[in-house]
């Protein structure tokens, strides 16, 4: 009887943790988390490549929820290229935000040669969908930014992904996207189109993933730096600026080239969740989510994330 009771013990003690990764029967990547009121919405992208042939191969985005950080139930294929017929492929990474009992899930898409990367916008009523895209074309175009040139002198239209969107406190929202360029704009407050013009953030090794969010009074932009990614971090009393550079608290994602990020606070505790290579065929193009406590110092600089296989505590 006691042998028995010891081995409840410790089934109930692995339960409580969520394990690293935390979706195993199939591949996530670049996490973008909601929270709305007691559960928390994952979203992610859709990793379809096969083991022995690289690239990028996403034609959809999932979502999960749970309500303790350790359960996670499948909500299924949420959102595909299908919803977006101006889109030729690449379900990109994407984000996905509440306002007035409307949620907007905004994406990267590619849209075709010469016209490059896009950020589309569909929206819901429900964290869970049906989601439709109301413009019918991209939120952001590349002709609407300045494309980075690459070593040979050519135009390459992709610094037009990873959307993230932010609802200050005074209500105003804004979008932060970009690869190798950074970008902002304001949001009308239908969310659905831009209100003025486009700025451009300066900060050393930007690669993409830019995220926002707020501690006290002190915003967060966290951001994939240099390549093979870490995450970088600065700071600044305005969302608007300026930004200071605090420099990178999280290292290489092991056999995974990338790092996306996303930044909550639920029930009390702070989260970094993220992206590895970590399942047993995983890699650079078959990634999976993971999660951490993130931790700040007395200052509100960041502690370094080092990853972990056991993964959270559930919270209740």
């Amino acid at each position: 009887m006691k042998t028995l009771t010891l081995f409840a013990a410790l089934a109930a003690a692995v339960s409580a943790h969520a394990d690293n990764p935390i979706i195993t029967d199939v591949f996530t990547a670049d996490p973008a988390a909601l929270v709305h009121g007691d559960t928390v919405y994952l979203y992610t992208g859709h990793d379809e490549a096969l083991p022995d042939k690289p690239g990028y191969v996403m034609d959809d985005w999932l979502c999960f929820s749970s309500t303790d950080m350790v359960n996670w139930k499948p909500e299924g294929s949420l959102l595909s290229l299908e919803d977006f017929p101006w889109a030729k492929a690449n379900a990109w990474a994407a984000h996905t935000i509440e306002r007035d009992g409307t949620f907007f899930w905004y994406v990267s898409v590619w849209r075709g040669e010469g016209l490059g990367f896009a950020v589309g916008v569909a929206t819901a009523d429900s964290p869970t969908g049906p989601f439709s895209d109301p413009l019918g074309g991209p939120l952001i175009s590349s002709d609407m930014t300045p494309d980075p040139i690459n070593p040979e002198g050519r135009r390459v239209t992709w610094d037009d992904i990873d959307p993230a969107a932010f609802i200050d406190d005074d209500g105003q929202a804004y979008l932060f996207w970009g690869n190798t360029n950074l970008y902002w704009a304001k949001l009308k407050d239908n969310m659905i189109e831009l209100d003025g013009e486009i700025h451009q953030i300066e900060l050393p090794h930007f690669t993409e993933a830019p995220w926002i969010h707020k501690k006290g009074d002190l915003y967060y932009l966290t951001y994939a730096w240099g390549f093979p990614e870490r995450t970088a971090y600065a700071t600044s009393k305005s969302i608007t600026g300026p930004w200071e550079y605090r420099g990178v608290f999280k290292g290489l994602a092991g056999n995974c080239n990338t790092n996306h990020q996303s930044i909550i606070e639920f029930k009390g505790r702070d989260y970094f969740i993220y992206h590895n290579g970590g399942l047993l065929t995983g890699g650079s193009f078959r990634r999976s989510v993971c999660i951490d406590e993130l931790r700040y110092n007395e200052d509100g600089t960041l502690q370094r994330i080092v990853p972990t296989i056991e993964g959270v505590p559930a919270v209740e």
